[in-house]
């Protein structure tokens, strides 16, 4: 945040009466028990890059405003899963490894060189990987989920849909306010915020600025070390967000943003679901057994003996200009990023210590990111029309490794040389197939130590056109031409040369376990140059008819896409790097049609729809059990039904909801290495899913007003593994949130809040334990939660 930001805030600041804080609502009503609107007529979404009336959208989406959002304690995109059917985002072993599915369809977001499905749009500005849109999103005006492609108007990689976050922009009415929450597991954090005029009328500034902190979800069994923490799944960062808006002529405005993050936390650790026949080997490393002999993993109970720390700092700045030019509206967005994760793991996932990825920076990803876009927007007669300009430039850095610990060698000769007359095995076996002395072929602290760099540089033209041939059909078409280049370095190197896998080769012995990729003497010192270029069109047609005043269908195609790549892992074949890293990019075509409808004195918003999309070259990450690798997938298919309401019954109530079915499954071809996969659902792709969520606010004397507030969310079964295990099925469930607000005149509340109320046992991910025959572990949902949240408001 620049200097003059920083001092005119503090000079606003100094003139009201500070309190202690926390997330405020993101409009300018006085109230910390915020009213939504009287008819959902009023309902505004910008699901066309441009204000319009939900009910006259032709789109399928699910909208969540502000105070329901804070009601519900939704704070980033993955909170945002309880009140919207037919999405699902879940993280594996890191928060950065977060993936967004629409529809049974997303991208696992393991492997940085892979883009995601689901778009992430913040203010207009786009986020190139679920994960980096983790974390404190302030002031939320309301947030959009678009289903299916969207690649017309938002464009890059938004081939499964968008999640569109609008943030409160600042006012011109004068108002502080703060909250402080608290809860179980050393829950505690607090956020207060600012907004109001700095010149009258010309100049208004809003600030929000936020501390969470929270003990972890999970203990861990250490083990030997050199890991102390023994708990994990945390929650400790602090987050500044600041805006201008500038009116400077009627017809310019300008908003200026800025945010900065900054997180340091521990996640995430697997417990187990099955233990496997290798774990009276770990036994013989670990004080603790190494892992669990009898695994509950509802326990929450994990074994690392090394750190899983994630050190973030993110930060942006971002220019929106919008001008009436008379004959049509330009708007301008500028914006760069900057977002840096560096990460640790105890990569076995046991207390013994076979491998890890330290915490000295050496696993870490970088994404600096410079956008721009340009819209122009006009009406004319029966023609609404726009088009426009993206650019965007991408800087991916990425450092990877993996060390051998103490315990490696002798546990591969275990694992070797194990057998009925020997079922614990000869812990110094390496030694005999290498020639090496005892632990000197896997040495602690050595091993992969990996450098990639890769630039993406885009450039798409735009335009839509609606035409309404009579006053109640209309017709839309539009194209979007897309050009893009990906730079790819990469440089490979053995901290040690691959000296085990080398001795061993020069001894006449062929051991793939010796020579895994990680170990293949083959990869030190190589570098490797490549380049993908990609050019297309995707677009959309689309034909509304008006049957009556209240009621809209709507039938339409879309073609998305998401763009080729490289995966940034060590690949090979036959202890041969393999040459290339590249994959290609998937395409999607979609068909849907639809209906909308007012009722009820436009009390009640009904929407339906009926999809169909076929996925060409679907952009598969799989974990091999040693490394990732992109796979493409010739067909998936996704077809079924969704339904969304949102309805005002009475003064004081508003409920609002949605089911969907959704048959996502791959094609009939056979996929290598993934046997399991041809003609099955996919994973992550419920059949059945539905939300349902109502509040109810009343006078209750004295001044004072109560609020009740109710959020669930069903899923049906699902597998958590993309080799589709049936081991890894996760089965249907429910969650449910809710909170219960005292508020006294537009002075202060009182709010209880909680979690997953009923303590729901679910698993996000579930895995196959690296190097452990048999063993599964996961990375589970978080327990029920519950606290106060205490609100000022001046």
């Amino acid at each position: 945040m620049n200097t003059s930001f920083r001092a005119a805030f503090l000079a606003s600041a100094s003139l009201s009466v500070l309190v202690f804080a926390a997330p405020a609502v993101a409009d300018d009503r006085p109230t910390a028990m915020t009213e939504g609107p009287t008819q959902v007529s009023e309902i505004v979404v910008t699901a066309q890059r441009r204000q319009g009336a939900l009910a006259a959208t032709p789109l399928s989406l699910t909208v969540v405003g502000q105070p329901l959002l804070n009601d519900v304690g939704v704070r980033d995109i993955k909170d945002l899963q309880i009140l919207t059917p037919g999405l699902i985002t879940a993280s594996t072993s890191n928060q950065t490894f977060t993936t967004a599915r629409i529809r049974g369809v997303g991208t696992v977001g393991d492997n940085p060189g892979l883009e995601s499905s689901v778009g992430v749009m913040i203010d207009g500005v786009y986020r190139p990987r679920n994960g980096l849109a983790l974390g404190d999103l302030g002031e939320v005006e309301r947030i959009e989920v678009l289903k299916g492609p969207q690649a017309t108007l938002f464009g890059k990689n938004t081939s499964a849909g968008v999640i569109n976050v609008v943030t409160a922009a600042p006012s011109f009415t004068p108002r502080l306010a703060g909250e402080a929450t608290f809860g179980d597991y050393g829950t505690r954090g607090g956020s207060v915020s600012l907004t109001g005029p700095m010149v009258d009328e010309v100049l208004a500034g809003r600030l929000y600025v936020a501390a969470r902190r929270r003990d972890g979800l999970s203990d861990v069994r250490t083990g030997d070390g050199p890991r102390t923490a023994t708990d994990d799944q945390n929650e400790h960062y602090d987050t500044v967000r600041g805006q201008l808006l500038w009116r400077a002529t009627p017809d310019l405005t300008a908003r200026l943003t800025a945010d900065w993050t900054e997180r340091d936390e521990r996640c995430c650790v697997g417990v187990q679901l099955v233990t496997g026949g290798t774990a009276p080997l770990l036994a013989t490393f670990a004080p603790d057994g190494g892992v669990a002999a009898t695994p509950d993993p509802w326990a929450r109970v994990a074994y690392s003996n090394r750190d899983t720390n994630t050190r973030i700092r993110d930060k942006g700045l971002a220019l929106h200009l919008t001008a009436d030019l008379g004959w049509a509206t330009l708007d301008s967005t500028t914006a760069v990023r900057d977002w840096r994760g560096v990460i640790s793991q105890d990569w076995d996932f046991t207390s013994a210590d076979l491998a890890y990825r330290p915490d000295d920076g050496s696993w870490s990803n970088r994404f600096r990111t410079l956008t721009q876009e340009v819209r122009l927007s006009g009406q004319r007669g029966r023609l609404d029309w726009s088009g426009g300009l993206f650019l965007s430039d991408e800087k991916l850095t990425r450092r990877d490794s993996l060390f051998y610990g103490a315990d490696y060698e002798a546990y591969v000769g275990r694992l070797l040389s194990r057998s009925t007359a020997n079922p614990l095995g000869d812990p110094n076996y390496v030694s005999t197939l290498t020639g090496l002395a005892v632990g000197q072929s896997f040495v602690e602290g050595e091993g992969q130590l990996d450098r990639y760099w890769q630039t993406t540089q885009s450039a798409a033209l735009f335009g839509q056109v609606s035409y309404a041939v009579t006053d109640r059909l209309t017709l839309t078409g539009g194209l979007r031409r897309t050009h893009e280049t990906k730079d790819m370095s990469a440089a490979y190197e053995n901290t040690d040369g691959g000296r085990a896998c080398a001795a061993a080769l020069a001894r006449g012995v062929v051991n793939g376990t010796l020579c895994l990729p990680w170990s293949n003497p083959a990869f030190n010192g190589l570098t490797s140059s490549e380049t993908v270029k990609d050019e297309a069109w995707t677009g959309l047609a689309r034909a509304e008819f008006k049957a009556s005043e209240g009621t809209r269908l709507y039938a339409g195609w879309s073609r998305g896409r998401k763009n080729g790549g490289f995966n940034l892992d060590r690949g090979q074949t036959n202890l041969v790097p393999d040459a290339s890293r590249a994959f290609g990019a998937e395409t999607a075509d979609a068909l849907e049609v639809g209906i909308k409808s007012v009722l009820l004195d436009r009390r009640l918003l009904v929407g339906a729809a009926a999809f169909r999309q076929t996925y060409d070259d679907f952009q598969l990450n799989t974990f091999l059990g040693t490394t990732f690798l992109v796979r493409s997938v010739p067909e998936v298919r996704a077809k079924g039904v969704e339904a969304d309401f949102m309805f005002l019954p009475v003064e004081g109530l508003s409920l609002q909801g949605g089911l969907a079915y959704a048959q996502t499954e791959y094609g009939d071809e056979a996929v290598p290495g993934l046997p399991l996969v041809a003609g099955r659902r996919l994973a992550f792709a419920p059949l059945w899913s539905g939300s349902l969520a109502g509040t109810y606010e009343r006078p209750v004397g004295a001044g004072l007003t109560g609020r009740v507030t109710l959020a669930a969310k069903y899923s049906s079964e699902y597998n958590t593994g993309s080799d589709l295990d049936p081991a890894k099925s996760q089965p249907g469930f429910w969650l449910v949130d809710g909170r219960v607000a005292l508020a006294k005149d537009e002075a202060w509340s009182v709010e209880l809040w909680g979690r997953n109320l009923f303590d729901q046992d679910y698993r996000q991910v579930a895995f196959g334990a690296p190097f452990q025959t048999g063993t599964l572990g996961a990375f589970l949902g978080a327990p029920r939660t519950v606290g106060v949240t205490l609100r000022l408001i001046r």
